[in-house]
């Protein structure tokens, strides 16, 4: 039977105006005609040009997936911009699952356990993660979140700075490398006009409080963007306390008037994490707080310190642009984990993660734009380096009867991962046609290196290299200016990480044998405008993948995985926006996805039949807002969140976490007195107390499958910026 939900959804996205007036379009054409160059005559706008027009005003402009700059309703694949900026004082501001709520193809699940980090799918992949990120390329200001063996922490997102983060899905996002799912990259603010201070303090339910200090503006050409907070939290789960405290920098200088510096520095500090795992099916329906018991035996816990440094440079050559990138930083990472002492035999590698990962890369562009026989040709060519070190101990997380502290050493080893990437991507416009097309040769190559050969433990020491090349093309017709078609099709990767390699069925050492997935890509698509207030966009997707990459079984408290056979990912997608009237907006997003196993395997001695549902994916996600701005000032809004059962394992045999619909209010206020800004907050999630599983933890061994979700939230503040 179903059970009774009690849900939560701090997810948002802003909702933008979409009016479209004639006098806008007259406007627009006469801005246009002011930029030109004198002496150019003006022709007549044609369909394409159209087109054009009416997306500039209704549609963001996006960078992903071409590399350059691009209406997203002007490209043949799924991509969503979403504007944090302009709904940055609706929210906390430390999730990413805050905002992207509205996009579909995307599941952003907050477990509430910030020790293992935000579980994000797209078109169902990712959704396997244990912690962090995968299956999903995550970039922040042109630098990579994402590690060369495709595990990724949102974490490191600052929202804060946020301007805005474009979501890409389907075909074009394989031609990012190692990843299959999507690319979810973030934007931060250029420092601009007039010195500005400000600050904020919010706080709810459960101990939750952040405060923020930021700076921003232009002195003399050279912007700046500052911003430090700390973020603290109980938790509404018992043993689910957590710290955190962010640091941002940013600095763009204008040597001349062709080229652009921007200088990036960013760190994470969670000094402690409580980790309170997850729990088994009766605990839930007993106690949906509750702790399991090992988790306070073993004080499961994590601390996390991460700071990264980089550049950007951009520079002109006429119609040419040439872009560089360079970053390094470092990680240390300590875990303690519930592995019980007596399965630590001598061949374990113990129940203490404890590692230090030093990182870098560089990244080079040639942006190249032609008239091309009977249209315009745009060209980039580039080449993307990545490398992580770590050097990585574990312990046994006791000490004769004592248990969570660190003791002997039961492994030593320095793991290194590489990518070398080259790829080259061209668009050619001609009329009403736009012909895309980009390839991607990824060459990942992993390094272990044993130190610790003693006794039964053996020498692990070795190496693999995994070569690919994907492709895509995708097709854009504009059949109207208000109505685009396109089709793509894509193929892409994805390699086991270093988590999944760590560990096979008989020992604790490498799973050599592990080979990455291989996926086919489909997609056909449809973006208009209705009416003058209305835009939407559908897609239907298909996904083919070979060997994915699933839980296999488990061995003395660690997972490990197994290639499975192939898979079939088949769904829709819609999203839309409108204004209703002129105080009244609204939005939606539906996802209905049929993820399957679409042959038999065995994994251990388990056999997998045919037709079972991938699990930690949804079959449906819709999402709904509508806002109200009564006069200028005051806004709200309400939004309801659904999401069908999901199952937690590759039989389907374990309890599903059940659907559950969530309805969250908001309401903010901003006043203005000379050089002051003030803005309150106040949100109320989960309105009708909703019980519900948040996330899952797909193949958990110890049946701790659920990770349950908040029930009835109230949080609010204030917000205060002085303008110099």
């Amino acid at each position: 039977m179903p059970q009774p939900t009690r849900g939560h959804a701090r997810r948002r996205s802003p909702a933008r105006s979409l009016a479209l007036r004639p006098v806008a379009r007259a406007m627009l054409a006469a801005s246009a005609a002011l930029a030109s160059p004198p002496g150019l005559a003006q022709a007549a706008p044609d369909a394409g040009a159209s087109t054009t027009a009416v997306s500039q005003v209704m549609s963001p402009v996006i960078i992903t997936g071409s590399r350059v700059e691009a209406s997203a309703f002007d490209v043949p694949y799924s991509v969503e911009g979403v504007d944090v900026g302009s709904t940055s004082a609706e929210s906390l501001r430390v999730n990413v699952s805050e905002v992207l709520s509205g996009v579909p193809g995307v599941v952003v699940q907050n477990r509430q356990n910030y020790a293992q980090d935000l579980q994000i799918s797209v078109r169902g992949f990712g959704a396997r993660a244990a912690f962090g990120v995968r299956g999903v390329k995550l970039i922040a200001d042109g630098i990579p979140a994402t590690n060369p063996d495709g595990q990724g922490q949102a974490a490191t997102f600052n929202l804060d700075t946020a301007e805005r983060i474009e979501v890409l899905r389907g075909p074009f996002a394989t031609i990012y490398g190692n990843h299959a799912g999507g690319v979810i990259q973030l934007f931060s603010r250029d420092g601009k006009g007039a010195p500005r201070l400000r600050a904020g303090l919010l706080g709810g339910q459960h101990g939750t409080l952040k405060y923020d200090l930021g700076a921003e503006g232009e002195v003399h050409g050279v912007g700046y963007v500052l911003d430090a907070s700390h973020f603290e939290t109980d938790g509404e789960r018992d043993y689910s306390a957590a710290r955190r405290d962010q640091a941002f920098a940013k600095i763009t200088l204008m040597p001349d008037e062709d080229s652009k510096l921007t200088l990036l520095a960013s760190g994470l500090r969670q000094p402690y994490t409580d980790d309170p795992l997850g729990i088994d099916w009766d605990t839930y329906r007993r106690d949906e707080t509750a702790v399991d018991p090992v988790a306070l035996q073993f004080r499961t816990r994590k601390r996390i310190e991460h700071l990264q440094g980089g550049a950007t440079y951009e520079r002109r050559f006429g119609s040419d642009r040439l872009q560089l990138t360079a970053y390094a930083g470092q990680r240390s990472v300590t875990q303690f984990q519930s592995i019980p002492r007596e399965v630590q035999s001598a061949t374990h590698p113990g129940g203490v993660v404890d590692f230090d990962r030093e990182f870098h890369g560089l990244g080079a562009r040639w942006i190249a734009e032609r008239d091309f026989g009977s249209g315009h040709l745009t060209v980039t060519a580039g080449l993307d380096y990545d490398r992580s070190e770590d050097d990585r101990q574990g312990y046994q997380n006791f000490i004769g009867d004592l248990l969570g502290v660190k003791g002997a050493l039961r492994r030593d080893e320095t793991d290194t991962v590489t990518s070398t990437d080259p790829y080259v991507q061209a668009v050619w416009r001609q009329g009403d046609w736009d012909w895309t097309a980009g390839v991607r040769h990824s060459e990942v190559k992993f390094e272990v290196d044993d130190h610790y050969v003693v006794g039964l433990n053996r020498d692990d020491s070795g190496s693999l290299t995994f070569r690919k090349t994907t492709p895509a093309v995708g097709v854009l017709w504009r059949a109207t200016p208000l109505l685009n078609l396109y089709a793509s099709f894509g193929t892409g990767f994805e390699t086991p990480t270093l988590n999944e390699l760590s560990y096979t069925a008989d020992r604790g050492g490498f799973n050599f044998d592990l080979k990455p997935s291989r996926s086919r890509q489909a997609e056909i698509g449809v973006k208009a405008y209705v009416g003058e207030a209305t835009r939407v966009n559908a897609a239907l997707f298909q996904i083919r993948t070979e060997d994915e990459i699933v839980v296999a079984g488990s061995f003395g408290g660690r997972t490990y995985y197994a290639n499975a056979g192939k898979t079939l990912r088949q769904g829709l997608e819609l999203a839309a926006e409108s204004q209703l009237a002129r105080s009244i907006t609204a939005r939606g997003a539906l996802t209905a996805m049929r993820a399957i196993y679409d042959e038999p395997f065995t994994t251990g001695t388990t056999v997998v039949p045919e037709g079972r549902r991938i699990p930690g994916v949804p079959a449906l996600t819709a999402y709904a807002e509508l806002g109200w701005k009564p006069f200028d000032g005051i806004s709200t809004a309400v939004e309801g969140i659904h999401r069908s059962r999901v199952f937690v394992n590759d039989l389907n045999d374990e309890h599903a976490a059940q659907s559950y619909t969530l309805v969250n209010l908001r309401l903010s206020a901003e006043q203005r007195s000379g050089p002051w800004t003030i803005t309150e907050l106040l949100r109320l999630d989960n309105v009708f107390d909703r019980k519900h599983i948040g996330s899952v933890i797909v193949g958990d061994r110890n049946g701790r499958f659920y990770e349950p979700g908040p029930g009835r939230n109230l949080f609010g503040g204030v917000r205060v910026s002085y303008r110099y």
